[in-house]
C-alpha cells in the first residue's frame, strides 16, 4: 500500500492541525507554510478553508484515503 503524502505531526489542545510532515520529501511545515504551498499549487490533493477565521489545510473530497490528514 502506498504511504500517505502528508502527516499531521502536532495539534493544538483544541485539535487544530499545527505542524505537518511531507512523507515524500521529508519537509516539515507549520500550518501557514503548508497553506502557502497549497496556494502555490504544490499540493494538488489539498485545498484550504477558512475555519473560525484561520486559513486551514484540508484534503480534497474524493474516494482516496491516502490524502486524508491524520
Amino acid at each position: 500500500m502506498a504511504r500517505k503524502r502528508i502527516k499531521v505531526t502536532q495539534e493544538t489542545q483544541t485539535g487544530r492541525n499545527k505542524k505537518f510532515h511531507d512523507n515524500y520529501t521529508g519537509k516539515d511545515m507549520t500550518r501557514q507554510q503548508f497553506v502557502n504551498e497549497i496556494n502555490r499549487k504544490k499540493y494538488p490533493n489539498y485545498h484550504t478553508r477558512n475555519i473560525n477565521g484561520v486559513e486551514t489545510p484540508v484534503s480534497n473530497p474524493d474516494q482516496s484515503k491516502l490524502n486524508n490528514l491524520d
